[in-house]
Order: C-alpha cells, then sequence, then structure tokens
C-alpha cells in the first residue's frame, strides 16, 4: 500500500468516527433536551399544585379563626401594655401629691395602682390624714378608685 493511500484510509477512518461520535452527541443531546423539557413540566406542575394548597390553606375557615384570634392577643398585648403605662404614671402622680402634704410626707405610704384603682398601704398620721390621702388620691387623672387600707397611728 502507498503511504498516501494509508492516509487516506486513515483520513477516511477518522471522518467515520467522527461522523459517529456527531450522530451519539446528536442523540444524547436530543435525549438531554426531552430530560430536560421533562424536568420542567414536572417543576411546573409541583409549582401549580404548591400554589393551590397554599391559596386552600390561606382561605381555610381554621387559618382566619387563628389569624383573628393572634390579631385579638396582639391588640390585648397593647391595650395592656398602655394600661401598665398608665398605671405607673398614676402611681407616680398620687405619691407625689402625697409628699407635697405636710402631714402625710413623713409617713411610709406604699402606692400601687391596678387598671386606674389606687391602693394605699402604710401608716397614716391620723383619721384626717387617711382621709385626705383619699382625696389626693383620687384627685389624680385617670383614678377610678381608691382602696385606702392606711392604718391610723398617731406618731
Amino acid at each position: 500500500m502507498h503511504a498516501s493511500n494509508h492516509f487516506r484510509l486513515k483520513a477516511l477512518a477518522l471522518g467515520l468516527a467522527l461522523m459517529a461520535l456527531a450522530a451519539c452527541s446528536e442523540r444524547s443531546a436530543n435525549e438531554a433536551e426531552r430530560t430536560a423539557a421533562a424536568a420542567g413540566n414536572k417543576a411546573a406542575e409541583l409549582a401549580e399544585t404548591a400554589r393551590d394548597k397554599t391559596r386552600a390553606f390561606v382561605t381555610s375557615p381554621e387559618t382566619r379563626q387563628d389569624a383573628k384570634a393572634v390579631k385579638d392577643a396582639i391588640k390585648n398585648a397593647g391595650t395592656a401594655a398602655v394600661a401598665g403605662i398608665d398605671d405607673a404614671a398614676i402611681t407616680l402622680s398620687v405619691s407625689k401629691a402625697l409628699a407635697r402634704d405636710a402631714e402625710l410626707s413623713a409617713s411610709r405610704i406604699d402606692v400601687d395602682t391596678q387598671r386606674g384603682v389606687v391602693h394605699l398601704r402604710g401608716p397614716a398620721p391620723s383619721a384626717a390624714a387617711k382621709d385626705r390621702a383619699s382625696e389626693l388620691a383620687g384627685s389624680v387623672q385617670g383614678v377610678t378608685t381608691v382602696d385606702n387600707a392606711l392604718e391610723v397611728r398617731p406618731m
């Protein structure tokens, strides 16, 4: 065999091998394309199912009831926080008013406020001072009731 024929034979074999490889690659590419398309379709199907289930969950009576319960709890917590701040302000105002009274300022009167109800505990130097403590506490804005449990102890 002549060298040029040998070279042509090798070139022909190489060409056939490349064509076979291209055919395989084309089949692999087509197969990969079909697999990718199937995966895309499955993902779209799952997304639609998830959307439908989410919509059903969000609009269900149970979820609406739970959302209302959370709303009410938050509202009540806010109201309680405001009431706590108001009670603290009332306690401070009553304590200041009692401290300004010459006869009551020397007494150790404990003032506590819960929901606008002021509780007074401790000693009072006289019955008149005890009554005046009730009047002073009752004159503070936000006080609804005064529970005067002061004990008259002459000093």
